[in-house]
Order: structure tokens, then C-alpha cells, then sequence
């Protein structure tokens, strides 16, 4: 466990791959395979809204910068050393009850965090979040979730891809749980930057039940988790899929699981140790290779679930893939047909 004043390892060269969730990278790999692709999209949709977000909080945002929200300005100054980000994006504070934070912008992403917050995190937990939306910036998270949003609407007016009913409603579905794995991803992102994994747990247990963090318990709430995936019956399971549906975040006692998990497979201990995948061979990066990982992964969570509907399709002896579906798979075709259209 690292504590709160000391030097934190720093990364040089590493690769986004690194801490993106394997269905996450897989997508990435895909769109990223498509040069020009992000270019074609700018021209059929028009002028982005990137520059009118940034002066909307230019204007009624604070700037983070060394005269103000120091702190702050700190602590992305040390996420991007340990990093070894190539840019230092903007970060805002917005005043705003509610405790969010998110990251906006094609060409030039740039972070904004609320004021609420900032009063419900420490400065550990607060590096954990600030790490979290770098490691969005840095994989590109916020210029691929603006493409494929706008793919969604191309589809609703151009008649070479299905826009009918449940057509459109699994491709919602494939990037809504492509969403939910990048924020996994930013999870990992921020464990790497803040190097505590108590706070990283403190985050999400502050998320789901406030700053009370005293009168909760560590051990307790990642309980929380294990029970939820076993508890109830086939009811519970199908509510289960359909209370996540339209959600673009995991839950936060599942999101700490996931976090459990990782450091637990052995992944956080090995990029500690500088064994991690450098940006100087993304581009020999093979999308058939993520697509299997990506694959494995499923699998793996799928045989180890105690959920009652995964229990009970795996007593019927149903293969895996199609019981699971691989969203990287499926979005990377979707690129792939879509980089063949516009003639990519």
C-alpha cells in the first residue's frame, strides 16, 4: 500500500492498453485501426459542439491552474508524470451539487469536476478521480463515445444500416456496455495514478452511500458485491440485465469489485514492476488478439459468476459465446462495415 507522501512510481511510454478493460480495448483497437475515420464523421455531422462546451465553461467554470484550485492543479500535474501523458488537458471545477466528474472533447480533451465532488473526496480519493479522467483522455474515451453517439444518429437517417426497433436497440445496448467497461478502465487508470487501493474503494463506497465513509465498512461493502451476484433467482438475474440496460456507468459496489479483481489477477503488482505494453507498438496491435482477450474475459467472469441466470444457462450447457456477448467484437465489426461504407 503506498501512502499519501510518498513518491509514487511513475510509467514511461506506457501504453493506454495497459489499464483498459479487455472489451474496452478491443473497441478501441478497432476504431483506432480506421485512419481518417474521426475526420469522415466531423464532416458528415457538422461542426462538433467541442468549442462552444469549452468557452460555456470558460465562462462558468473555475480553470484550474497554479493560482487556482491548487491542489487540484497539483494533482493532475502528478497523474500526468506517472502517466508519462504527452498533454496536460484543462481541468474546470463546475458548481454543482452533484458529485461528478467526466471528460469532454474530441481534439483536445479537457476535465471537469464539481464542486460536489470536491466536498466528498480527500486529496487521495480526489487523485484517484483526477487519474480516472486522465486515463479517460488518454485512450481516447471522450472522441470515440462522441463518434459512435454520432453514429447513432446517423443511423436514424441513413438507410444502409438498420434503424428498426430491435436492430438499433441491440447497437444502444453494445455501446452502452462498451461504456461501462471504459469506466472500469478509467478505474484502473486512477488506482495506477493514486496508487492507494483503500482510497479507490473509498471513492465508490463515498459514490453509493456519501461522505459518512466512517460508519461503513471496507470488507463490508465489497461483501456487498458477492452477495449481489449470487443472491435471488431467474427473476432476479433478468432484473439484474435490465436495471443496467441504459445505464452508460457500472454500479459502485460492483465497480470496487472489479477494481478487487484486477489488482487481484496480478495486473496492478506487474505494471508496478514495469512490466506493462509501451505506445510505441499500439500500432502493431492486432485486433483479432484483443478480440480474443476481450473473449476470455467474458468467459472467465461468466464461469466464475454465482448469478442464478448465468448459473442456470451454464447447467443447460449453452456455449459461452452465446450466453456472452463480446462487445468489442461487435463493435469493432460495426466500425468495419462502417470504415468499408465510407470507403476507409
Amino acid at each position: 500500500m503506498t501512502s499519501p507522501d510518498r513518491i509514487r512510481r511513475s510509467f514511461p511510454g506506457i501504453s493506454s492498453r495497459a489499464w483498459e478493460h479487455p472489451a474496452d480495448r478491443t473497441a478501441l483497437v478497432a476504431m483506432r485501426s480506421f485512419t481518417g475515420f474521426d475526420t469522415v464523421l466531423r464532416t458528415l455531422s457538422g461542426l462538433l459542439r467541442e468549442r462552444q462546451h469549452r468557452l460555456l465553461y470558460l465562462a462558468t467554470a473555475v480553470r484550474v491552474d497554479e493560482r487556482q484550485f491548487k491542489t487540484l492543479y497539483e494533482l493532475r500535474a502528478d497523474a500526468v508524470r506517472i502517466l508519462d501523458a504527452p498533454v496536460t488537458p484543462e481541468m474546470y471545477v463546475l458548481q454543482d451539487p452533484t458529485a461528478n466528474a467526466l471528460t469532454i472533447g474530441m481534439d483536445e480533451p479537457f476535465i471537469v469536476l464539481t464542486t460536489g465532488l470536491l466536498e466528498l473526496l480527500d486529496t487521495e480519493e480526489l487523485r484517484f478521480a483526477v487519474g480516472h479522467e486522465l486515463g479517460h483522455a488518454l485512450s481516447g474515451h471522450a472522441v470515440y463515445r462522441t463518434m459512435l453517439m454520432h453514429l447513432l444518429r446517423l443511423a436514424s437517417g441513413i438507410g444502409w444500416m438498420p434503424v428498426g426497433g430491435w436492430a438499433l436497440r441491440a447497437i444502444v445496448a453494445a455501446l452502452m456496455e462498451w461504456s461501462r467497461k471504459s469506466e472500469l478502465s478509467g478505474d484502473r487508470a486512477g488506482l495506477l495514478c493514486g496508487q492507494d487501493v483503500d482510497a479507490s474503494v473509498r471513492v465508490h463506497m463515498k459514490l453509493a452511500g456519501g461522505a459518512m465513509v466512517k460508519e461503513m465498512n471496507h470488507a463490508a461493502f465489497l461483501q456487498q458485491a458477492d452477495d449481489y451476484d449470487r443472491t435471488g433467482d431467474l427473476r432476479d438475474g433478468v432484473l439484474k440485465l435490465l436495471n443496467l440496460e441504459l445505464r452508460s456507468h457500472p454500479f459502485s459496489v460492483l465497480r470496487a469489485a472489479e477494481l478487487r479483481r484486477w489488482i487481484a489477477a496480478g495486473e496492478f503488482d506487474r505494471i508496478l514492476d514495469g512490466q506493462y505494453p509501451r505506445r510505441e507498438h499500439d500500432r502493431s496491435t492486432r485486433i483479432s488478439d484483443e478480440v480474443r482477450a476481450a473473449a476470455r474475459a467474458y468467459r472467465e467472469n461468466f464461469d466464475a459468476s454465482e448469478d442464478p441466470l448465468v448459473r442456470t444457462v451454464r447447467d443447460l450447457g449453452r456455449d459461452v459465446g452465446a450466453a456472452v456477448s463480446t462487445v468489442g467484437q461487435e463493435v469493432g465489426n460495426t466500425v468495419s462495415k462502417l470504415g468499408k461504407r465510407l470507403g476507409l
